[in-house]
C-alpha cells in the first residue's frame, strides 16, 4: 500500500499471538464507543463476531464482508482448537458442518449489505475447492484462512483504486458533502466514499467537507468527523436537515456517499437519509457520486425495489446517548437504509472505473472487467 495513503485507522484485522490462549483472534475497533473511547476487541468465538456485526461494533458494507470472512475462519480455528484441548481430532464432516452453520449465523446478522453474503459465499466456495483435492482438516483451515486474508487485501486495494478514480472528480477548492460513514471505519482499507477525499488531499487539492450527522445512530458525527479530524481534512459537522440550506447557499459542489447494495439498474441502498440528500442535490444541480467496491453490486436484483431494508431497534430513535428523547409508548419507525433511484446518481465509482448511465449496461461491463484490465467507463 502507498505509504502516503495509509488508512487513518485500523478497523478489522487478524491476530496470531503464540503467547496468547488461544493463539488466534479477530481484532475489531469497537465503533459503538467512538469518538469518546478507542477500544480494540479481540474476538475468539463466532457468536461474538455475529454480535459485533448486529450491534454495529463493526459496520460499513465492505468491513462487514471482511469481518464475516474472518469470522468463518475464526469459527473453524476455534472448533479445531476446542477438539485439540479435549484430546480429540476434528473430523472433516464436523469441520464442514461448522463452516455452514457459521455462515448461516453470520448471514442473518444484517440483510441489506450484499457484501456480507458475497464474502460468505466466496469463503464456502474456497472451502469446497480444497475439499475436492484433500480430506485434510489442516488443509481446509489453511485454505479458509488464506481466502479471508485475500478478501481483506483485495478490499484494501479496491479502496486505493476508488480513491484514485474518485479524486479525478474533485476540483481544487471544492466543498463536499458526505452522509453516514464510508471511510476507513467502513472498510479494511482507506474507505469508499472518503477514499477520493483522502486521495485528493494527498494530491495537494484544497477542499472542505460538510459532514451530515446521520441520525439516528450518528455515524457522521461520531465516526466521519472523527476520521477526517485524524487525517487533518478540514470539515464542518452539520445536522441532517441543514444540508439543503448549505446547497442553496452554494457551499457544496459535490456529494460523495457509499452504498450497501447496488442493483443492476444503478439503484442503491445506503444509510437512511441518502435519498433525501439525492433529491436535494438534483434540485440544486449538484452531482452525487456513489463510491463502492464491485462486491456491492448485485446484478441479480433488477431494481432497488427488491432490496431488503433492515429494520432496527426503535430505541435508536427514541433515545440519544442513553437518554430518552421521545415520549413513552410513541410509535417509532427505524429503517436503517433507504433506496436512491439511479436517475438521481451522477456516477458510480468502483475499483474498476467510473460508471455512468445507462447503468444497466455500464455496471454489467464493470463486473465483467478483469482485475488485470481496470479501465474507466466514464463517458
Amino acid at each position: 500500500m502507498d505509504d502516503q495513503l495509509q488508512p487513518p485507522v485500523r478497523t478489522v484485522w487478524w491476530n496470531e499471538d503464540p503467547s496468547a490462549t488461544p493463539s488466534f483472534s479477530l481484532g475489531l475497533l469497537d465503533q459503538t464507543l467512538l469518538p469518546q473511547q478507542v477500544v480494540e476487541l479481540s474476538l475468539t468465538h463466532e457468536l461474538a463476531v455475529a454480535e459485533a456485526i448486529t450491534s454495529l461494533r463493526v459496520r460499513g458494507a465492505p468491513a462487514i464482508g471482511v469481518t464475516a470472512a474472518f469470522g468463518l475462519a475464526l469459527a473453524l480455528r476455534r472448533i479445531v482448537y476446542d477438539y485439540e484441548q479435549q484430546g480429540h481430532e476434528l473430523s472433516l464432516a464436523l469441520a464442514q458442518e461448522q463452516l455452514f452453520r457459521t455462515a448461516q449465523l453470520l448471514r442473518q446478522t444484517r440483510p441489506t449489505a450484499v457484501n456480507l453474503a458475497w464474502a460468505l459465499e466466496r469463503m464456502l466456495l474456497a472451502a469446497q475447492s480444497v475439499l475436492v483435492e484433500t480430506s485434510s482438516v489442516a488443509a481446509l483451515v489453511e485454505r479458509v484462512q488464506m481466502e479471508a486474508h485475500t478478501i481483506a487485501a483485495e478490499d484494501a486495494a479496491a479502496c486505493l483504486q476508488m480513491g484514485r478514480y474518485g479524486a479525478s472528480l474533485i476540483v481544487d477548492g471544492m466543498s463536499l458533502l458526505t452522509h453516514c460513514n464510508a471511510g476507513a471505519l467502513a472498510t479494511s482499507g482507506l474507505g469508499s466514499a472518503l477514499a477520493p477525499i483522502y486521495t485528493a488531499q494527498r494530491q495537494g487539492k484544497q477542499l472542505h467537507v460538510y459532514v451530515d450527522e446521520t441520525r439516528p445512530v450518528l455515524q457522521g458525527a461520531r465516526l466521519t468527523a472523527w476520521e477526517l479530524q485524524r487525517s487533518q481534512v478540514p470539515c464542518t459537522l452539520i445536522t441532517d436537515n441543514m444540508a439543503g440550506t448549505f446547497m442553496r447557499q452554494g457551499k457544496i459542489q459535490a456529494i460523495f456517499v457509499g452504498a450497501d447494495r447496488i442493483t443492476a439498474n444503478g439503484d442503491i441502498a445506503n444509510k437512511i437519509g441518502t435519498y433525501s440528500v439525492a433529491v436535494l442535490a438534483q434540485a440544486h444541480g449538484i452531482p452525487l457520486y456513489v463510491v463502492a467496491p464491485c462486491s456491492t453490486i448485485d446484478l441479480a436484483l433488477e431494481t432497488g425495489d427488491g432490496i431488503p431494508i433492515e429494520q432496527r431497534d426503535p430505541g435508536e430513535v427514541s433515545s440519544l446517548g442513553g437518554q430518552m428523547i421521545a415520549p413513552l409508548g410513541v410509535a417509532i419507525a427505524n429503517p436503517a437504509f433507504d433506496v436512491t433511484p439511479h436517475h438521481l446518481i451522477s456516477a458510480i465509482i468502483t475499483e474498476k472505473g467510473i460508471a455512468r448511465s445507462p447503468y444497466v449496461q455500464t455496471l454489467q461491463q464493470m463486473c465483467a472487467i478483469s482485475n488485470e484490465k481496470v479501465s474507466s467507463l466514464d463517458e
